[in-house]
């Protein structure tokens, strides 16, 4: 009877380990997902600042000014649109520098001009540069300021950025997978006795390890449910701590990644009790002292 207690207590004890074990692995696996969405909003939120300016001539009408914004408001390639008048730019200037160009000139020596942003598709030079081709002969429009060095500069960096976090991740899941599946087998290593008492009686195969997938299925959903439940809470409390995080991680993105990590556990945890029950169904009684 103690015997059995004994027994008990160590699977429950292994199965608990296990258990806190999985969710550990699963935090930082959620960790590493919430920093690649912050890298891919961040990613998005410079591209979109990237675009051209069209300067204006000064012969421009209002309703072209008109027609050229509707133009390129419903163009498929706009993020944002900004129009800056001739005495907005004359503003601007006296803000900036404290100097009246009317006094000094007689005349307002700026033009109008439309800021673009551009999507993040279209935050390219070769992109840019056709949509530029197709602006620049419309009437009213006296050239276009692009600097495509900065936007290739900056999309080589996003690419090598995204390449270094999708290594980095994969290797985590590889390395989380291989601790995942120890930690599992260990659990069952220590009822593999069980296993083979079970075949001696005339247990099947699928019998046998359907309480080890079972049990291994409850764990994975628990680690799961504990990870999300951790990294939610955390992240409820960076979001009202600072904007700027709120920003990079919004809820809506962050909602998938809570709900993958105990479908993740599960799918893991029966995995690995699959792997781990089929190789001691296939060993004898002495290789199992081994």
């Amino acid at each position: 009877m103690e015997k059995q207690r004994h027994n008990i207590i160590s699977t429950f004890s292994a199965q608990i380990t296990a258990t806190i074990s999985v969710a550990l692995v699963l935090l930082v696996l959620g960790i590493i997902s919430l920093l690649g969405i912050a890298a891919h909003t961040t990613t998005t939120g410079i591209k979109e600042n990237m675009g051209f300016n069209i300067i204006l001539t000064d012969s421009i009408t209002e309703r072209q000014v008109n027609t050229l914004k509707q133009r390129l408001g419903d163009a498929p390639y706009t993020a944002s649109l900004s129009y800056f008048s001739p005495d907005d730019a004359m503003n601007k200037w006296k803000e900036d520098t404290g100097e009246d160009l009317m006094q000094v000139l007689g005349v307002n020596p700026f033009s109008g001009e439309l800021e673009v942003k551009v999507k993040a598709d279209y935050a390219n030079s070769d992109s840019i540069s056709t949509v530029i081709a197709a602006l620049e002969g419309l009437k009213g429009v006296s050239s276009i300021n692009v600097h495509t060095d900065m936007v290739d500069a900056i999309n080589k960096n996003m690419r090598s950025i995204a390449l270094v976090l999708s290594l980095v991740a994969a290797a985590l899941l590889f390395i989380s997978f291989a601790l995942i599946n120890n930690t599992v087998r260990l659990t069952v290593y220590s009822r593999r006795f069980i296993i083979h008492t079970m075949k001696l009686v005339g247990a099947c195969a699928g019998f046998i390890r359907r309480p080890f997938i079972n049990s291994n299925i409850l764990s994975g959903l628990i680690a799961g449910v504990v990870a999300s439940t951790i990294l939610g809470g955390a992240l409820a409390y960076l979001h009202s701590a600072d904007t700027l995080i709120a920003t990079a991680v919004p809820w809506k993105s962050v909602f998938p990644v809570l709900a993958a990590l105990p479908v993740l556990g599960i799918i893991i945890c029966a995995l690995a009790a699959l792997f781990a029950t089929n190789k001691y169904l296939r060993l004898s009684y002495d290789e199992m002292f081994k």
